[in-house]
């Protein structure tokens, strides 16, 4: 995953957006730009929506980074329900406008990972976490702090994708995953991390310090 290589369009999209553009190119050629233009402003969305530029790595190994672009649209006293505990959670909203590519919070290893089939409804509603189709990991930081990330698809998003399993290492920011076209990332941190962000405030995954571990 280290290795993983950052072009300017995520390879999830490349068979999207190579679609398109053949589309957008044939109707051009056959029937002119006129004609053409409607597939043209889908080529240029799928451009934007796939993009996966570099981030620089904020922090340090106390530091829990943004898992993903968007908004934020929850912190609040939550019960997770992965590790049953009770915890602090964050959550980053992502629309269609945001880079959609999945990236570790921390340092530290994948202990667990579950997958959970669910609905499809708009991610900015909070029964999203609860109800929607979902891939959650559990983290172990290097000194021993318990992070449960989960992907959460969204309204239009029709799938999640994550490439690591238990065992597998994680540095901050590297990238473990992508939802396609719109979605969330909930975090459920320890109860007495100092949160750095609130409800509302627009984050850059890797670059944006969530909260500080004790």
């Amino acid at each position: 995953m280290n290795s993983y290589p950052h072009p300017l369009i995520a390879r999830e999209g490349w068979p999207f957006l190579a679609a398109s553009g053949i589309a957008a190119l044939a109707v051009t050629l056959s029937a002119g730009w006129l004609w053409a233009s409607p597939l043209w402003v889908i080529f240029v969305f799928v451009l934007q929506f796939f993009r996966d530029p570099a981030r620089p790595v904020a922090g340090d190994a106390k530091s829990v980074l943004a898992p993903a672009d968007g908004r934020i649209v929850v912190i609040e006293p939550a019960h997770d329900p992965w590790l049953n505990r009770e915890t602090l959670k964050i959550s980053v909203f992502m629309n269609v406008f945001n880079v959609h590519s999945n990236r570790s919070p921390v340092d530290g290893t994948v202990v667990q990972r579950w997958y959970h089939p669910g609905k499809f409804v708009n991610a900015d509603l909070d029964k999203a976490s609860t109800e929607n189709e979902r891939n959650a990991l559990h983290l172990r930081t290097t000194d021993g702090q318990d992070i449960t990330c989960v992907q959460v698809a969204g309204l239009i998003a029709r799938r999640i994708l994550c490439y690591v399993e238990a065992g597998a290492p994680l540095v901050r920011g590297q990238r473990y995953g992508f939802i396609r076209f719109g979605s969330r990332v909930d975090l459920y941190l320890p109860r007495d991390v100092r949160v750095k962000v609130g409800v509302g405030d627009t984050v850059s995954a890797t670059s944006t310090i969530l909260a500080e571990l004790p």
